[in-house]
């Protein structure tokens, strides 16, 4: 049967404001509140079941049960009708719960004579923080005004526990939110260690006065914080750079009617007239759009979801007048916190963080890539991050790992330190060997690069001990702006950027676009795989003017210095012909019209396919030089795509038909003559750079923090010692000479 609400939400949300302003602590407060609802919904039964940890939930008050079973009963996520209600954070109505699929029995509470069954999350944010239960003996339906009734209580309680509302003595601590040790295994982006405090990309709002006797107020409120949103995205539209049509248009032209969206709008003022604030009713519709996020796998809807959300953020900080990343103090020892975040944001904080930690990304999205030139570590995928970091809270962030601790113990805190302190001194070892050769015992040199891609690079190339610049990867100039650079702009920028470098050479690599880097301007096709797909020269290729008018800005920006230059992905020689073409056709125009040229230039290619190895001869006599690119490499030689966990760290760059490929590739690049490098993050490692020395290579590019452990490790090897080590493990048929060479390593004490 159907029972007559008792009360509408309003009176019910009235009751609960009065309730809360009584003094007592947090169990008195709890009891309470479970009272006033049970009284008010007319049901015999109800009770609060908040989050103990990741996936277990605790009875933490009841009107109805048994009270010896508050604090005593716990449901794992997804466990019994309460649990199903956690796991799916979506409401549960049943008239008969003990034939319900999924029904657990609990006898220490005494459920068992209670019939109907009603179940609602207790969620923030998408962030399920506990379940709210009501239940009666008789077969009662319960009406869709009920269910919403306890949605909007639900909410309510969910900002309360987040105030620390529920905090007591004993039992209770465990509703303490934000207070206790957090830890989360996510995975390296950038390796380093570093020690500091919260810096929140997006500072969450608080808010302290969830109810409102005053709807027509908060409507008010609500609709002039809604006029300044939609102003602001006006103005975006406005922008001169977004006139031109284009994709980016077309992603601004939705966000703005998501904006107008009346239907969202009813929404907001529909939770306002229960009796929330209008801080409250955006939160409950966010909620909502992350649950429906977190339910769909449609990518394009995904996004529009994902606009939805990011418009109830920036509404939300309208509403409480929250403070935005501009003109914020940073702390000295700040760690960024982000759910994600774009190039150009976080150039916008620069070298002044000391880490970045991310909830989503990846580890070749932009973000990771300007770390990597900014050498500040990075760990993506740290999942609940942005929940449970507060601004100013003490962190550790372990790059190295994935590793991030959050006001983390003292004794894991002094075990960090050592860590660092390690570093440190290592640094300090390093640092003496700057100017000293990278030569081995038995006599080989080996040339030690590094990677670059910033201005803010470059002063890191005299102070590491770099030969010169390995890849200076062009790209980022271009992702990190919301139009095409201009010619002369980039052509000012490379003329600094060889000012810079001095005597020493730099290598630049062209337009490498597509796959992970998508430029906010170009408009982007939904391709199934883009990592094999319309990407680096191909882009160049299909898309000519782009590839000239950054050869054109090179050439100019030498002023008659030594270019050095390179393709990337290069999978068939007539890729690298017609490539060349262009550079020597734009080298000739310049000369005709009597701009000043390089005295020499050198083309070549990066060899990130294994296609490429097996080129004709032809192509290694034409080519200038060739780098091996390792990252893109080892991911197409082992199928094993490096954006996915499950799969790339299967593959180990010290496998022994890796290592015998590279060695094939050395052996070719010999026969022709032709300069080989080796440039990737394996290239960075003391034991990978050793193994690939020992195979013939005599050059390495990688990043600037890496060249005086590698230096170290190499000065400390005979290769004719390590090739004997590569070649007997070979012939053994064993998988991988990682173990015998750490056992090199460990008998003649080099760091690993």
């Amino acid at each position: 049967m159907t029972v007559p609400d008792a009360v509408d939400s309003r009176i019910l949300l009235t009751r609960l404001r009065e309730t809360l302003a009584e003094a007592g602590e947090g169990q008195e407060r709890l009891n309470r509140i479970v009272r006033v609802i049970a009284e008010s919904l007319a049901t015999e039964v109800c009770s609060v079941y908040l989050r103990r940890d990741e996936n277990v939930l605790e009875l933490c008050a009841s009107q109805g049960l048994k009270p010896e079973s508050v604090h005593l009963t716990r449901l794992r996520f997804g466990q019994g009708l309460v649990g199903r209600i956690a796991l799916t954070a979506t409401p549960l109505s049943t008239r008969d719960a003990q034939r319900t699929p999924g029904f657990r029995y609990m006898p220490e509470t005494g459920e068992e004579i209670y019939s109907s069954f009603l179940g609602v999350p207790i969620q923030r944010l998408g962030e399920v923080l506990g379940v709210l239960v009501v239940q009666s003996r008789d077969q009662r339906e319960y009406s869709d005004d009920t269910v919403y009734a306890l949605e909007v209580v639900a909410m309510v309680l969910a900002e309360m526990a987040e105030l620390g509302a529920f905090i007591g003595p004993g039992p209770m601590e465990i509703a303490e939110q934000h207070k206790r040790p957090f830890f989360v295994q996510g995975l390296s982006g950038q390796e380093g260690v570093a020690e500091g405090h919260v810096l929140l990309h997006e500072p969450q709002v608080v808010v302290s006065q969830p109810i409102t006797d005053d709807p027509l107020h908060e409507r008010a409120r609500l609709h002039a914080a809604i006029d300044r949103l939609r102003a602001e995205v006006d103005e975006m539209l406005g922008a001169d750079y977004l006139r031109t049509k284009g994709e980016h248009h077309d992603v601004l032209q939705a966000y703005r009617m998501f904006a107008r969206d009346k239907g969202w709008v009813r929404r907001l003022e529909a939770s306002i007239d229960s009796g929330l604030t209008a801080e409250v009713a955006v939160e409950k519709e966010q909620t909502a759009t992350r649950a429906r996020m977190n339910r769909t796998h449609d990518p394009y809807m995904r996004e529009r979801l994902h606009d939805l959300d990011d418009l109830s953020n920036r509404l939300l900080r309208l509403l409480s007048g929250a403070d935005q990343t501009n003109g914020r103090e940073i702390p000295e020892d700040a760690i960024l916190v982000a759910r994600n975040i774009g190039p150009g944001e976080l150039l916008d904080y620069g070298r002044r963080l000391k880490g970045v930690v991310l909830e989503e990304g990846s580890v070749g999205s932009h973000a990771a890539v300007v770390a990597r030139a900014l050498a500040i570590p990075l760990v993506i995928h740290a999942t609940r991050i942005t929940r449970e970091a507060k601004n100013g809270d003490h962190i550790l962030v372990d790059g190295d790992l994935g590793i991030v601790h959050l006001r983390p113990e003292d004794s894991v805190a002094a075990a960090f330190r050592e860590k660092i302190d390690m570093r440190a001194e290592a640094q300090q070892a390093y640092a003496a060997l700057r100017d000293k050769p990278a030569m081995t015992r038995d006599g080989a040199h080996i040339k030690l690069m590094m990677n670059a891609g910033l201005m803010a690079d470059l002063p890191s190339l005299p102070k590491c001990g770099a030969h010169g610049v390995g890849l200076f990867r062009t790209e980022l100039q271009f992702l990190i702006r919301s139009t095409v650079p201009r010619r002369a702009d980039l052509a000012a920028l490379y003329s600094r950027i060889f000012d810079s470098a001095g005597d020493r050479p730099v290598v630049f690599r062209t337009l490498d676009i597509g796959s992970d880097k998508v430029l906010p301007y170009m408009k982007r096709d939904d391709e199934p795989n883009p990592a094999l797909g319309w990407r680096a020269i191909r882009v160049g290729l299909d898309r000519p003017g782009i590839l000239r008018m950054q050869v054109q800005a090179l050439i100019r920006g030498a002023k008659g210095r030594p270019l050095t230059l390179m393709f990337p992905f290069v999978a068939e020689p007539d890729e690298f012909h017609r490539a060349r073409d262009c550079v020597l056709s734009v080298l000739a125009r310049e000369e005709a019209l009597g701009h000043t040229v390089p005295i020499s230039v050198e083309v070549g290619a990066m060899l990130e396919t294994p296609s490429l190895g097996f080129a004709p001869d032809r192509f290694f006599e034409a080519v200038d030089f060739l780098s091996i690119g390792g990252n893109d490499l080892k991911q197409f030689f082992f199928a094993a795509d490096r954006e996915n966990e499950r799969v790339r760290r299967r593959y180990d760059m010290l496998s022994s038909c890796f290592l015998s490929f590279i060695e094939y590739l050395v052996q070719r690049a010999e026969e022709h003559a032709t300069p080989l490098s080796y440039c990737g993050e394996d290239a960075g490692r003391p034991m990978e750079a050793v193994a690939l020395a020992a195979l013939g290579l005599r050059s390495l590019s990688m990043r600037a923090a890496s060249i005086g452990p590698v230096k170290a490790a190499l000065r400390a090897v005979d290769l004719g010692e390590v090739r004997e080590v590569i070649d007997s493990v070979r012939r053994s048929g064993a998988t991988s000479i990682r173990p015998s060479l750490e056992n090199l390593f460990r008998a003649q004490s080099i760091p690993v």
